[in-house]
C-alpha cells in the first residue's frame, strides 16, 4: 500500500493531525517541568527524579488493567477520554508553577494521575492503527504516525528553551496540558471506529488473564520486553536526570539541552522516513543491534562532549528510538490476535518501563556518590548487556513478519 493510500483511509489524517498536536506538548513538557522543578525554592535533582518517578510507577501499575479497559470499553474512546482528562489534571500543576512555588505534594499527586491515566491511554492508543488502516498498510501508516508524533517533538522541544526562557515554565506547561486536551476530543470522535467489545460478559481478572497468556506465548516478545526494562531504566536515568544537571554544570542550561533533545526528535523524523522505506527481513535483530546507538549517547554526557557531539549521537539515537516505534508496533499488530492487541501491549509497555522509576529515583542521588561520569559508564555496561544477551535467542533472531498469523 502506497503512502497517498493511507493517507486516504477515512479518518487516518485525524488521527495523525492528533498525534502531532499531542506531542508538540510532549515536545516541551519534559524539558519544562525540568527545568521548572530545578528553579523553585525547593527543587532539586532529587525532587525531578522523584516526580518523574512517580509518573511511571504509576503508570506501570495502571498499565496491565488499561490494556483490559481499553479492550473491553472501545480503544478510541479511552484515548480520547484520557487525553482529555489528563490535561485537565495537568492545569493544576500550571496553576502552581505560575504562583512560583509547587508543594511537593501537588508535583506528586498530578504527576502522579498523569501516570494513572498514561497507563490507560498508552495500551488503548497502540490498539487503534489496526482499525484506521489495513493490514498491507501498516508498517507504513506506524511511519507516518511516528512522522506526525515527532514533527510535534521537534517543535516543540525546539520551542521549549525559548518559552521557559522568555515567559518560564508555567506557560510552557500550559501549553502541554492544552494539547492533550484538544487531541483527546479528535480522537473522541473516531470511537466507533473500536466499539467495545461484543456481549462480553469476563470479569475484569479473566480478562487480564487471558491477555497475559497470549503475551508469554510469544517468546521473543517477552525477551525483548525484560531486555528493554534495563534499557530503558538506565535511558531515563542518562537522559531525564543526569543530562539536564549536565547541561547545567557545563553547558548553558535549558537552552542547551532543549538543543540536545531536538536533535534526538529530528533523528524522530528521519526514523520514520527510513521505517516506510527499509523492510529487513529480521525486525528484532536488526533493532537490537541498532539500539548500541544509546551507549553512544550515553557515553557522549560521560566528561561531556562537545554540545554538538552530544547532539549528533543525540539525534542518531533519535533514529533507533523511532525504527524500534515503527517496525516493533508493526510486529506486534500482525502477529497478535487483534482482540487482545491492546492487553498485550498493556504488558509490553509495563514490562519494559518496570525498572524506570528505579532509574528516575537512583540517578541523582547516586551520581552524588560516585559521580555522574562513573554512573553513567555503569549505565553504558548495562545497556550494552540488555542489548546483547537477547541476540542468543534464535526467537528474536529470526523473528519475521513472513511467519504472520494475525487475524
Amino acid at each position: 500500500m502506497e503512502i497517498s493510500q493511507v493517507l486516504a483511509q477515512p479518518h487516518a489524517k485525524k488521527f495523525f493531525i492528533a498525534r502531532f498536536i499531542s506531542n508538540y506538548g510532549n515536545g516541551m513538557s519534559p524539558i519544562a517541568l525540568a527545568f521548572g522543578i530545578l528553579a523553585l525554592p525547593n527543587g532539586s535533582a532529587n525532587l525531578l527524579g522523584l516526580t518523574l518517578g512517580v509518573t511511571s510507577a504509576m503508570f506501570i501499575l495502571m498499565v496491565p488493567f488499561g490494556g483490559v479497559i481499553a479492550d473491553k470499553y472501545g480503544r478510541a474512546k479511552m484515548v480520547g477520554l484520557t487525553d482529555t482528562l489528563a490535561g485537565l489534571i495537568l492545569f493544576i500543576q500550571v496553576f502552581y508553577f505560575a504562583t512560583g512555588d509547587v508543594p511537593v505534594a501537588v508535583l506528586l499527586i498530578v504527576n502522579g494521575c498523569y501516570g494513572i491515566l498514561s497507563g490507560i491511554f498508552w495500551p488503548a492508543f497502540t490498539g487503534i492503527m489496526p482499525s484506521i488502516v489495513p493490514e498491507a498498510g501498516l508498517q507504513k501508516a506506524n511511519a507516518i504516525n511516528s512522522l506526525a508524533a515527532n514533527a510535534g517533538l521537534i517543535l516543540g522541544a525546539a520551542s521549549a528553551g525559548i518559552l521557559i526562557d522568555t515567559y518560564g515554565a508555567a506557560i510552557t506547561l500550559g501549553i502541554d496540558a492544552a494539547s492533550f486536551v484538544i487531541a483527546g476530543i479528535l480522537v473522541s470522535t473516531l470511537s466507533h471506529l473500536t466499539p467495545p467489545m461484543a456481549n462480553n460478559t469476563n470479569t475484569m481478572i479473566k480478562d487480564f488473564i487471558d491477555g497475559w497468556r497470549v503475551f508469554k506465548s510469544f517468546n521473543w516478545i517477552v525477551i525483548v520486553v525484560v531486555s528493554f526494562s534495563f534499557i530503558v531504566m538506565c535511558w531515563a536515568a542518562a537522559e531525564n536526570v543526569l543530562g539536564p544537571l549536565v547541561a547545567l554544570e557545563h553547558f548553558n542550561g535549558a537552552k542547551s539541552w532543549s538543543i540536545v533533545i531536538t536533535a534526538e526528535s529530528a533523528g524522530l523524523v528521519v526514523g520514520a522516513l527510513l521505517a516506510m522505506k527499509i523492510k529487513p527481513k529480521y525486525p528484532i535483530r536488526f533493532l537490537q543491534i541498532s539500539s548500541f546507538t544509546l551507549c553512544f549517547y550515553m557515553f557522549s554526557l560521560a566528561k561531556p562532549q562537545s554540545l554538538l557531539v552530544v547532539s549528533i549521537c543525540a539525534f542518531f539515537f533519535g533514529i533507533t528510538l523511532d525504527l524500534w516505534g515503527t517496525l516493533w508496533y508493526t510486529a506486534l499488530h500482525r502477529m497478535v490476535p487483534r482482540d487482545a492487541l491492546s492487553r498485550v501491549s498493556s504488558f509490553d509497555a509495563m514490562g519494559a518501563l518496570v525498572f524506570k522509576p528505579i532509574g528516575l529515583a537512583i540517578a541523582a542521588p547516586i551520581s552524588l556518590l560516585i559521580g555522574i561520569d562513573n554512573l553513567i559508564y555503569i549505565l553504558i555496561v548495562i545497556s550494552v548487556l540488555a542489548i546483547s544477551l537477547p541476540l542468543l535467542s534464535a526467537d528474536v533472531r529470526n523473528m519475521s513478519y513472513e511467519d504472520s498469523s494475525n487475524n
